[in-house]
């Protein structure tokens, strides 16, 4: 196989990146990073009893070459399908966040501007406004027939193929002590192949790879009108016949540089005027409306939290950030009697803690 988009794109490598991996700061910083909203776990807490010297005993482990991450531990939720998580250790996660914050920033410079999963100043507003974006510009303010080609990878993450991700890494990366460090966190995966849903590290990974479709995309098929969420994938045009022939070569091109195939039922060509299902919304020509999936996950959430708070196992303030980024959310939506109902509830609920 070659990656000749990769290596074109990659020309710039990249080593003696170990001392700063490695550095107390960068450590100090990766501990910051993974406690973030889990301060009061009791392995967090039980960590940073003796931080400095846990620290060090990381910096030790990886310069002498003797760290190795504890075994994952895997439990399935159903959110609102079925998913299995794998959990780093705490002290993995800071390992995860200590090689994250050094190679993250040079693989960014690489993405296209249309990517917006897991990545800084992106995430899923601005995806869905992109989205609004392409949408007015194929139709032109919804004056002409659109069609887009909605497709997603079939079983991403247990499907990508750890040699070729290594391969693409290793374009860039030339440090071989930080490819001996990417090569055991790949491999600490139960099965032969794919990466665990639930680790930073598979997520950053991912972008990394699916950045191979992006390129070839805008490089190949000079693709303007195209968003990409993790494994979901938009392209707009007013031609279906187009859109058709786009499928097939991108089929293509992942089945033989990346071990990857579409998603025969969820990749399809749709109208616009018939509403596209993207990100938990259903979005028409002049409106969107929440999923009804999306909605019963949200309402579940704020019982089980709601519950929690009674039995004094939550915290006020991490149901309220958690209210507002929902709320946030729900807006980008034709919600407006709905959240009004929601945030009702809510102030009844929570009278006593905030004053609305």
């Amino acid at each position: 196989m070659t990656l000749s988009l990769t290596k074109i794109l990659f020309m710039k490598t990249y080593n003696n990146l170990w001392n700063d991996l490695c550095s107390l700061e960068n450590l100090e910083l990766a501990f910051k990073k993974a406690k973030k909203g889990k301060t009061y776990k009791p392995y967090v807490v039980e960590f940073e009893k003796d931080l400095e010297n846990n620290l060090l005993q990381l910096r030790y482990e990886l310069i002498f070459y003797a760290y190795r991450p504890k075994s994952l531990k895997t439990f399935i939720i159903k959110d609102p399908k079925t998913r299995v998580i794998s959990k780093s250790d705490f002290r993995d996660r800071i390992i995860h966040h200590a090689l994250c914050n050094i190679i993250e920033p040079i693989f960014e410079k690489s993405f296209i501007f249309d990517s917006y999963a897991n990545r800084k100043n992106k995430g899923t507003l601005k995806a869905i406004q992109r989205f609004e974006h392409f949408k007015r510009k194929i139709s032109r303010n919804n004056t002409i027939s659109g069609f887009i080609l909605k497709a997603d990878i079939k079983h991403y993450f247990d499907t990508i193929d750890r040699a070729i991700l290594f391969q693409i890494i290793n374009c860039k990366i030339k440090d071989q002590k930080v490819l001996w460090l990417i090569k055991i966190i790949l491999n600490n995966n139960p099965s032969n192949n794919g990466m665990p849903l639930g680790n930073l590290t598979s997520q950053f990974f991912a972008n990394i790879y699916l950045n191979e479709l992006d390129q070839f995309v805008k490089q190949k098929l000079k693709i303007k009108d195209y968003i990409r969420y993790v494994d979901d994938f938009i392209i707009f045009s007013n031609s279906k016949y187009k859109l058709t022939k786009l499928k097939n070569l991108i089929n293509l091109f992942i089945n033989k540089n990346l071990n990857l195939q579409l998603h025969p039922e969820k990749s399809q060509i749709l109208s616009i005027e018939q509403g596209i299902p993207f990100l938990g919304f259903r979005i028409f020509e002049h409106h969107k409306l929440l999923k009804k999936s999306n909605l019963r996950k949200c309402k579940k959430r704020l019982a089980m939290q709601e519950l929690l708070f009674k039995q004094d196992l939550i915290k006020f303030d991490k149901i309220y950030n958690s209210y507002l980024g929902w709320k946030g959310y729900a807006q980008q939506a034709n919600t407006y009697n709905l959240t009004a109902r929601i945030s009702k509830h809510f102030q009844i609920v929570y009278e006593n803690e905030y004053y609305f």
